[in-house]
């Protein structure tokens, strides 16, 4: 399968962008090459291969979730520009 010129530039039609003719036939090169290795990829024989959703084993590298008190709100708006008793203050943006 070979992208044509013109389903590259409806391709940028579509993605609202301008392309020159330059840039066009670049990115027709850049889009045959990435069809050419899919179909390559889609010619090798995988029937013995098992599914995976990673290649390399993964482990959860997260700490425990465990309850710890959070911060007191004076020290977390001790920073704030204008703050109120428990919330910062901000400016109004809805009329």
């Amino acid at each position: 399968m070979k992208i044509t010129k013109e389903e590259v530039e409806h391709i940028a039609r579509l993605s609202k962008l301008y392309l020159s003719e330059k840039e066009a036939e670049m990115f027709g090169e850049q889009l045959n090459k990435i069809i050419g290795y899919v179909e390559h990829l889609n010619s090798i024989d995988t029937s013995n291969t098992e599914p995976t959703s990673h290649v390399i084993p993964l482990n959860n590298v997260m700490r425990n979730d465990s309850p710890v008190l959070s911060l007191p709100a004076k020290e977390a708006l001790r920073n704030a520009p204008d703050p109120t008793k428990k919330f910062y203050r901000v400016p109004k943006i809805i009329e």
